[in-house]
């Protein structure tokens, strides 16, 4: 009888202690899943960030580059206005009846460099400089004793940037070795 008694003490212990136990692997389980929950609205409030953050690139991006393609049409006008004062002679620039349309020409071309400036948009230095395959593009080679070889020696086209960006290449005579 001692042993049934020792058994049924066991029994009465472990009974008791089984509720204990499972009421602590509860709680356990319960501070795991706080745990991961907490580490998830942590991932969640910085992908929100993250998002945030990229969002307001994205809108600081449009507002500075959103001429980019309109600027890219004007350049043609300015190249071509630019072109028109060079073809002047300097005698039909001091004739009284052309002079107000140089004058006119000139303003126009000096009203049309603040625009750019206002907007961001620089002229990009080609001639002496070396060649920037960045921001200038080769066109031909040109034999010269003066020049090191890879330095621009002629401007075809003036290059342009909006702000950080390329906005046209400058299109360029490149100095090789003479000989």
């Amino acid at each position: 009888m001692t042993d049934e008694n020792t058994t049924e003490n066991l029994r009465d212990e472990t009974a008791e202690a089984a509720p204990e136990v499972a009421e602590h692997d509860r709680a356990g389980e319960l501070e795991a899943a706080l745990a991961e929950a907490k580490q998830q609205v942590l991932y969640a409030q910085a992908e929100v960030q993250n998002v945030r953050r990229r969002a307001e690139k994205d809108a600081a991006d449009a507002r500075a580059y959103a001429a980019t393609s309109f600027a890219r049409d004007v350049l043609s006008v300015s190249d071509n206005l630019e072109r028109g004062l060079a073809a002047i002679p300097a005698d039909l620039r001091e004739d009284e009846k052309m002079k107000g349309v140089v004058a006119g020409l000139d303003a126009t071309m000096r009203e049309l460099a603040n625009v750019f400036q206002r907007h961001g948009i620089t002229r990009i230095a080609a001639l002496g400089e070396k060649l920037d395959p960045n921001r200038h593009q080769a066109m031909m080679e040109v034999p010269s004793a003066d020049a090191e070889p890879g330095t621009i020696v002629q401007e075809m086209q003036s290059g342009w940037m909006i702000r950080d960006r390329l906005l046209r290449p400058a299109l360029v005579g490149v100095a090789k070795a003479a000989g």
